[in-house]
């Protein structure tokens, strides 16, 4: 709640010092980013159970990695802002490319981890052996005379990776927001700042929210629709605030009913038996 709280307290600041239109953009943008983060902790979440990561070392892997997304989403959305002023028509391939990600996620399969298909690992191997025994918390270790890196090191490039590829979805839906590069990047620096601290909050509750990804597919959706239909028709943003946000209830809600529907049935077969 820390996180949250300096997140609104900082937006409140641009309310009081900006103005009322950037203070929106941000929330918006925040919301959404925080949403779409909230996805990709599911990922971090079978990456870590595969691997069999003692939640300890999960730590520093998720600060290294929060450390990475800073400089990934600096490069992406300085560099998206760049390129949609230079190429107006950008606007309908990233919206185009968000909404094609969401229908994509609608017939994807529950998340698989593949480590050697994965194409960093791939390069990295190369270079260096990886030491599969090892159980300390490095990301390398020293085997008769050589430099290996550990399954630590192998779960962090895994997580950069992933976080990459949700980079090339969750930049443009900020940017379809916002193409002020503060507000843009604040959001997003903001929403990742408490994501270490979530991910602990919620790892027991994640695999419980069923209809999150639901949610997330909506959000994709909607946002680059919106891009799209930017160009033609604006749609202001207190609206897109509300859509954000009436997605987010219904998921949640959705998701918790599903789970009290789960126990009611677990509990009255449990008493039938």
């Amino acid at each position: 709640m820390g996180w949250i709280s300096l997140a609104l307290l900082f937006n409140f600041i641009i309310y009081l010092f900006i103005s009322h239109q950037k203070a929106l953009e941000f929330l918006t943008a925040y919301l959404l980013e925080k949403s779409l983060s909230l996805d990709n902790l599911f990922v971090f979440l079978v990456i870590f159970s595969y691997f069999d990561i003692p939640q300890h070392f999960q730590q520093r892997v998720l600060k290294l990695g929060i450390l990475g997304a800073f400089i990934m989403r600096a490069v992406f959305i300085f560099g998206g802002i760049w390129l949609l002023k230079q190429f107006d028509f950008l606007f309908l391939i990233f919206g185009a490319f968000l909404i094609f990600s969401g229908i994509k996620l609608i017939f994807q399969k529950k998340e698989k981890i593949e480590p050697d298909k994965n194409i960093f690992l791939k390069i990295v191997k190369k270079i260096f052996p990886v030491d599969e025994d090892s159980k300390e918390c490095h990301f390398f270790s020293k085997r008769n005379g050589l430099v290996c890196m550990t399954p630590l090191f192998v779960v962090l490039l895994l997580i950069e990776s992933s976080d990459l590829i949700f980079a090339i979805d969750s930049v443009p839906a900020v940017l379809s927001i916002t193409q002020d590069p503060f507000i843009a990047y604040t959001s997003n620096a903001f929403a990742i700042l408490g994501l270490r601290a979530l991910y602990f909050f919620l790892v027991g509750f994640l695999p419980k929210f069923v209809y999150f990804k639901k949610g997330v597919i909506a959000l994709l959706i909607f946002v680059g629709m919106k891009m799209v239909s930017d160009k033609f028709f604006h749609i202001p943003i207190i609206f897109s605030l509300a859509i954000i946000m009436f997605i987010l209830m219904l998921a949640v809600i959705l998701s918790i009913l599903k789970q009290r529907k789960t126990n009611t049935n677990s509990q009255t077969n449990d008493n039938s038996q």
